[in-house]
């Protein structure tokens, strides 16, 4: 087990001592996220393919659902999912003649750890979050190859943001987040080519809340 799962794992630990007693609340939230992958890669090498040929790939925006579970005053255990966005790659480099590419569809189920700030009744509340994320790629075509493969991957998922309650129960939130997602690609055709996709994809989320 890597570091950094490590140090997710004793800060869930943590959090789980001794929440029998405390209260616990359910919150639920609906709303738009924008999907910057900012990412990078290896170079895109197979026999044919000229030197210098490389790869881009592009945002997306969807609609996500959360839930999370406070099981302490200012701790919440939280789960993010979302309709799968749909990510186009585009090449560039020697290759930029070809244009779209690539077109695949991430699933991304994401668990965090929250801690919220100040009190349980405060109007305002920011948090921050720390997690897991797994991401699988699905619907995966490419005018290029039959035949398209791209690794699942599972990585450290960091976010902050702030909830705003009008009252009770319904409220708004706004939050920014930062996931590690890497995944290898291979499409066999005429020829087989690779490459490893690093998206570093930056995550900006805002919706509504309700609290029961």
């Amino acid at each position: 087990m890597s570091f950094k799962f490590q140090v997710v794992a004793a800060l869930l630990g943590a959090t789980l001592v001794g929440t029998a007693a405390q209260a616990q609340e359910n919150v639920v939230k609906f709303g738009i996220t924008r999907y910057g992958t900012h990412s990078k890669t290896t170079g895109v090498v197979g026999i044919g393919v000229p030197p210098g040929a490389d790869a881009s790939t592009g945002d997306a925006t969807t609609v996500i659902g959360v839930y999370e579970r406070l099981i302490r005053p200012n701790v919440g255990v939280e789960l993010v999912l979302g309709v799968p966005p749909k990510i186009t790659g585009t090449a560039t480099g020697s290759v930029a003649f070809l244009g779209e590419v690539l077109s695949a569809r991430n699933v991304a189920p994401t668990v965090l750890f929250n801690y919220h700030f100040g009190e349980a009744a405060d109007a305002v509340r920011p948090y921050v979050g720390v997690g897991v994320n797994y991401t699988r790629f699905t619907s995966i075509k490419s005018k290029l190859a039959p035949q398209v493969q791209m690794s699942d991957s599972v990585g450290l998922a960091v976010q902050a943001g702030v909830d705003y309650w009008f009252n009770k129960q319904w409220g708004m939130f706004a939050s920014i987040a930062s996931l590690q997602v890497k995944s290898d690609l291979v499409a066999a055709g005429s020829t087989v080519i690779q490459t490893t996709i690093d998206f570093r994809p930056i995550v900006y989320s805002a919706g509504l809340s309700f609290r029961f």
